[in-house]
């Protein structure tokens, strides 16, 4: 008996077995056991048995089949059909990033797979857990060169966690099931399984679904060692300067109220990198600000003053350390990480401590003593006070007509007390929004942090706006960014998240426009960027918007905007040729952190 006949058969009885619910056909087999099923159904049933809600894709030729048996799943699985499959897979990220689940994406072969690339890459550094599955040719043309078929295994090997290629449909239970578990265990990332279009409609004997739980030669989480715990708290009493920097790891351990009691106790100032931001709320005593290299002044300079440097969670990226060579040098650092390959990595650590944070912090805790360090806090409030005056102070109150990113940003918060997700793309808005947004809870703050993939922040807040339907998103988007996604408007239209679109619009590449400023004589090359009338734009997409240029109609305009039911964009015109202070610049060490361009 032939493939086709088989799913032609299976089909009619299908048709003859199904009930009508609420006008809905329902299949029968969901869930059922023993029961011949095809491959594209086994996919759905794994989707569905892994607790899977919502999914983002694009259909195609060679996943036609999965779409197929999706029509008959529509009441468990919420598809949202994208306008480009690296949409799909930065919303399927910005799903992950606000719910802590593992996002999914569908694309179809060759241009449809290729296209997830960009997205992978950026999963794969910012430790997002995905799960992307692709279409491919039928296996008897795999290497023939036929229609949309590339080597999708091999294009994306360096970016993602683990990828694999499915050619019988017996296979599909257990290697979704691998895939689900690779991708949210231990240090989260990206997955792709591949499944040839004849697996997908190859029916086989279904004997259920049974999650993952281990994998031999596969550890998540390295076995912690009391011993890097016991040295690690010595060094920690015996500070005098001690500075705690955390990241992304304290969100992903789920470990904020762990990281909290461990500040707390030690009385520990603690400043955060752009993707551990909002793992403890920005006006906690003891948050001194962000790192980095549009960071804070203080938390910069004095992390070549502390005399121990306890590193959570972080991966100790350049744009975090400046110069390596005049990083820290004084210091002695603890670095806790659930990746044993980040240790040693890039800065050589004192103590090393293995192990998931939500494990180890709390071993750490109760070990240290319970201190307050007042006049080495007091330090990180007197740097906090002369970027105030030559950096914060101008961006937040401007004394001339023109509007600028702080102040936007300064009365966003005002308006959302630092309950809303923030999105933001890449460039000045992202830094001046991380600097300067109010955030209370954890999740808050979903950016592309180690990629900076222009093009992010309008679909991942779609992605956000579903993973997190309680709280309002905001996606904080550049002029340059919007243009590269916008499309991504045709996916609000159809399904109606509630998104709030706010375009910092600068009428320039604004942060390559600041570089060349600053460093190559102000020859502006190809960053005056032309925009369109992006109220016309959404409107065009049937959403409202506004544009706003003056002060005093800036308040009202952005209440208007989380007030509106549904998607709303609102364009804000600010300064052309405002830059991000303080600043590290390239090739400088972090306690050469600049204040103005007079000082660069």
């Amino acid at each position: 008996m032939s493939t086709v006949a088989t799913i032609e058969e299976k089909k009619t009885e299908q048709k003859e077995t199904s009930k009508e619910v609420s006008g809905v056909t329902k299949s029968p087999l969901q869930g059922a056991e023993g029961v011949p099923i095809s491959g594209s159904e086994a996919v759905l049933e794994a989707l569905i048995a892994e607790d899977v809600t919502t999914l983002f894709g694009y259909p195609g030729g060679a996943i036609m089949p999965i779409y197929d048996a999706l029509y008959d799943y529509k009441e468990k699985l919420q598809h949202i059909l994208v306008r480009h499959e690296q949409g799909a897979i930065h919303a399927a990220q910005g799903f992950a990033r606000a719910s802590g689940k593992t996002g999914v994406v569908f694309a179809t072969s060759g241009p449809g797979a290729t296209n997830l690339v960009t997205g992978l890459a950026d999963a794969m550094i910012d430790s997002t857990p995905i799960v992307c599955i692709t279409g491919q040719v039928f296996a008897h043309l795999l290497g023939t060169d036929a229609f949309q078929e590339t080597d999708v295994i091999n294009i994306t090997t360096p970016v993602t966690k683990w990828n694999y290629q499915v050619t019988d449909a017996n296979e599909i239970p257990h290697v979704l099931a691998k895939a689900f578990y690779i991708a949210g265990s231990g240090r989260p990332g990206p997955v792709l399984i591949d499944i040839t279009k004849n697996a997908q409609l190859q029916k086989f004997e279904y004997e259920g679904y049974k999650k993952c739980e281990h994998i031999r030669s596969y550890r998540p989480k390295p076995i912690v060692r009391k011993e890097y715990i016991e040295e690690a708290a010595k060094l920690i009493n015996e500070a005098e300067r001690p500075f705690v920097i955390f990241g992304q790891g304290v969100i992903l351990g789920k470990a904020e109220k762990e990281f909290k009691a461990f500040i707390e106790k030690g009385g520990l100032p603690a400043a955060w990198t752009i993707m551990g931001m909002s793992a403890i709320p920005t006006d906690h005593p003891l948050g001194v600000g962000m790192l980095g290299m549009h960071g804070n002044y203080g938390p910069n300079v004095l992390t070549n003053e502390c005399d121990v440097l306890i590193a959570v969670g972080m991966r100790f990226d350049d744009r975090v350390t400046g110069r390596l060579d005049k990083y820290a040098k004084q210091a002695k650092i603890i670095h806790l990480d659930i990746d044993p390959a980040e240790i040693d990595k890039n800065v050589k650590a004192t103590v090393g401590v293995w192990g998931d944070c939500k494990e180890t912090l709390p071993l750490l805790t109760s070990l240290i003593e319970s201190k307050v360090y007042p006049s080495w806090l007091q330090k990180f409030h007197d740097y906090m006070a002369k970027e105030t005056e030559k950096c914060i102070q101008p961006e937040l109150n401007p004394t001339d007509d023109v509007l600028t990113m702080g102040e936007v940003i300064k009365t966003l918060n005002e308006l959302t007390n630092g309950d809303a997700i923030i999105v933001t793309d890449v460039g000045q808005h992202q830094m001046v929004a991380c600097r300067y947004a109010k955030m209370n809870h954890s999740k808050s703050n979903i950016t592309s942090g180690g990629l900076g993939t222009m093009g992010y922040a309008l679909p991942a807040a779609i992605g956000a706006a579903y993973g997190d339907p309680t709280r309002t998103t905001v996606a904080v988007i550049g002029d340059g960014g919007f243009q590269m996604t916008l499309q991504e408007l045709g996916t609000i239209m159809q399904f109606k998240p509630n998104v709030k679109i706010l375009i910092l619009n600068n009428q320039f590449l604004g942060m390559v426009r600041q570089w060349q400023q600053l460093f190559h004589e102000k020859r502006y090359s190809f960053v005056d960027i032309t925009s369109p009338d992006f109220v016309a734009v959404a409107k065009g997409y049937y959403i409202d918007g506004q544009r706003v240029s003056e002060r005093d109609k800036l308040k009202d305009a952005l209440q208007t905007m989380l007030n509106h039911e549904g998607s709303y964009l609102l364009e804000v015109m600010v300064g052309k040729e405002n830059n991000v202070f303080p600043m590290v610049p390239q090739g400088r060490g972090v306690a050469e952190c600049v204040l103005s361009k007079e000082e660069i």
